[in-house]
């Protein structure tokens, strides 16, 4: 079936069938070969994007600026403290003027209904580099390195997410998982499941329905055995440091060490995160935090940089993701 994604802004994985999806990681790796081999390709010549970030990032702001200029487009950056969005301008203003400017907007902030009326009112693509509630482009990015480590169809694979299954990735990886027929399993404390959006769920279970997929929720760790991915992300958010003591209660008993990978029973199971992670006490909020005794580590210094690990493939392929995005929907 052809597959033609002009002109889509790409907000949530719910919004794409799942051989959109797979049209969008073959072109990934198309594009991730043809970086390696120098070729360029200049589909983005002549196009202007716009990177809206209310909240920081690192992968995120690199991957989309690589892609964008590895394909010939021109970028501006604006932060929270260079846009007048909300605080002087609304946001439906601010959207129809920098629709006049660019070709195409990317968001990375809070509210998911902000990228939404940004593409409502913009008239051009607008692509999520992440909300509260979602993170597409690194379930992307993660669906392409689990290909790339995993000797299985994705549709073969069980995912277990571990920790906080109440945050954004927890409920991004419910979408592709439903979306791509996969196994998810969120693993954490029961108060924790107990918070899950019931919205979220019943939209993955709704769309699993007919793709064959399973969507569950465990805090007994039996639920680790035949996991092909294991996957977790920070306790505590920049902006949650008060919520640090009772997360590290909450969740220690959950930090991914050696013997949670033993559990799954498969040598060749894979450690995923979506960066950045608390592994070792070499950031200052690590240390801050285990003065005042808290380990707020998600997972051990072990298993991140063990064999198991494929976190800096995983980050990589945040660029070639993003690019296939933009490549997709603008070019």
């Amino acid at each position: 079936m052809a597959v033609n994604l002009k002109g889509r802004s790409f907000l949530t994985l719910m919004d794409f069938s799942p051989e959109e999806i797979r049209y969008l990681l073959n072109l990934s790796k198309d594009l991730k070969a043809k970086k390696r081999e120098g070729i360029r390709n200049d589909l983005l010549t002549g196009k202007n994007i716009c990177l809206l970030f209310e909240k920081t990032s690192t992968r995120t702001r690199c991957a989309f600026e690589v892609a964008c200029h590895d394909e010939g487009a021109h970028v501006t950056y604006l932060d929270s403290k260079s846009s007048q969005m909300g605080k002087k301008e609304s946001l439906e203003d601010t959207a129809k003027v920098l629709g006049r400017f660019f070709d195409g907007i990317e968001y990375r902030g809070y509210d998911q209904k902000v990228v939404e009326d940004l593409a409502k009112y913009s008239g051009v693509c607008v692509w999520n580099g992440l909300t509260d509630v979602d993170h597409p482009t690194q379930i992307l990015a993660d669906m392409l390195t689990i290909e790339e480590h995993v000797d299985k169809p994705l549709h073969k694979v069980k995912v277990v997410f571990v920790g906080d299954v109440r945050n954004n990735m927890s409920y991004a990886w419910m979408y592709g998982c439903a979306k791509m027929g996969m196994d998810f399993v969120a693993y954490g404390p029961q108060e924790l499941i107990d918070g899950i959006d019931p919205v979220v769920t019943a939209a993955a279970n709704e769309v699993a329905e007919y793709t064959g997929a399973k969507i569950s929720f465990s805090s007994d760790p039996s639920c680790l055995k035949d996991a092909d991915v294991i996957y977790t992300d920070i306790w505590a958010s920049m902006g949650e440091e008060d919520q640090i003591p009772e997360r590290v209660k909450m969740l220690t008993s959950y930090r991914v060490d050696m013997n949670m990978l033993k559990a799954t029973g498969n040598d060749d199971v894979i450690f995923l995160h979506c960066l950045p992670s608390f592994h070792d006490f070499e950031t200052t909020m690590a240390k801050t935090q285990m003065e005042l005794g808290y380990d707020i580590r998600e997972v051990t210094d072990e298993v991140f940089r063990s064999r198991y690990s494929k976190v800096f493939d995983e980050a990589e392929n945040r660029l070639h993701t993003i690019k296939a995005v933009i490549v997709a929907t603008l070019a």
